[in-house]
């Protein structure tokens, strides 16, 4: 099967390129080294290899083993779209949870939850749920949905906090 290993590293527009394939993919697919069997839109199955820590974004093109260039396209997804004046306080909040958050002007956009939803409308917020592409921030490979065992530990914690437990003495 063909396998999908490399992000091509040039801007869009430095070079022609004949894309020959698409790849739409939600965010948890396009980051942190996944390996996962997906189809490309038209059907045919191929094997994601990403090196840990690489994110793909939309627009982003991927080299196929056998040599073709694939366009990566953000899925949409269901999102929360939140608006108000505790944003910054929340988004804090948020990031101490490892919770992945898409920052634009004056909104942010989180994965729909439920808990999430009603306990940001217990803050004042404005919360409506869309149905986008999601491109989170990604910060030293921290992006953590689920927070499963996606948590890279070749970071240093002792200039920062986010309350794994761990202590450095």
């Amino acid at each position: 099967m063909v396998e999908v290993t490399a992000k091509l590293k040039i801007r869009r527009g430095a070079y022609k390129v004949d894309v020959k394939g698409q790849l739409v993919l939600p965010f948890a697919a396009r980051r942190n080294g996944q390996q996962a069997a997906v189809k490309l839109q038209s059907g045919e199955a191929v094997v994601l290899k990403l090196p840990p820590g690489e994110v793909l974004r939309g627009g982003d093109l991927v080299t196929a083993s056998d040599g073709r260039v694939i366009e990566v396209i953000a899925a949409p997804e269901k999102l929360l779209h939140v608006a108000g004046a505790a944003l910054p306080r929340i988004a804090y909040i948020l990031g101490n949870g490892h919770v992945p958050v898409q920052f634009g002007d004056g909104f942010m956009r989180l994965p729909d939850a439920d808990e999430l939803e009603e306990a940001l409308r217990q803050h004042g917020l404005e919360v409506s749920r869309v149905e986008e592409p999601f491109e989170p921030e990604v910060v030293g490979g921290h992006a953590h949905p689920g927070h499963g065992n996606e948590h890279r530990h070749d970071h240093d914690h002792d200039h920062h906090d986010h309350g794994h437990g761990h202590h450095h003495h």
